[in-house]
């Protein structure tokens, strides 16, 4: 499948219409549903397959944000060969109270995979809490850019970010 029949289907399987209230508290009259494409075994290896290549080449570990992040990372880790961790929001209170789960980070070059970002904001948090475990963050993946606000937002804290494609990509068939 090509880049541009890959937007296709992304967008025919999880863009939605109406009024929706984004993480960042934004409200938008269209939702990009992450876990529609997510949940498709055969669109998330074509997914994965395609950012592969943006997986910058010195990258030690992959880190799949809770919960979107997950599946992408876990895609793109059996793809590359390279071990994930998964990032919670908050660590557990009980048993390992990890924030990061999987392999160690400490001193390792990490790639952040998320699936949609509109503003950053929480990519920008989780690449804090991974630097204050040791990790050494500034590559950030994601599967759709929203906002135009995201890139310029993490260069700011030091990250790169990469999207597969942006809204404007998906809507307008590349």
């Amino acid at each position: 499948m090509n880049r541009k029949d890959l937007a296709k289907q992304i967008f025919e399987i999880s863009h939605l219409t109406g009024e929706f209230k984004l993480r960042s508290g934004q409200v938008s009259q269209e939702y990009f549903d992450k876990y529609r494409f997510e949940s498709q075994p055969q669109l998330l290896q074509l997914i994965a397959s395609e950012m592969k290549e943006m997986v910058p080449k010195d990258t030690e570990v992959l880190a799949g944000l809770e919960m979107g992040g997950i599946p992408i990372a876990t895609a793109l880790s059996l793809v590359t060969g390279l071990p994930m961790v998964f990032v919670r929001k908050k660590a557990k209170d009980y048993g390992t109270c990890q924030l990061a789960e999987g392999v160690s980070v400490r001193g390792k070059k990490v790639c952040i995979i998320e699936d949609v970002i509109t503003t950053g904001g929480q990519v920008i948090l989780s690449a804090q809490d991974l630097k204050k475990e040791g990790a050494l963050v500034n590559n950030v993946l994601c599967v759709i850019d929203r906002g135009s606000e995201s890139i310029v937002k993490m260069k700011e804290k030091g990250l790169s970010l990469r999207p597969l494609f942006t809204t404007a990509e998906l809507k307008g068939g590349l």
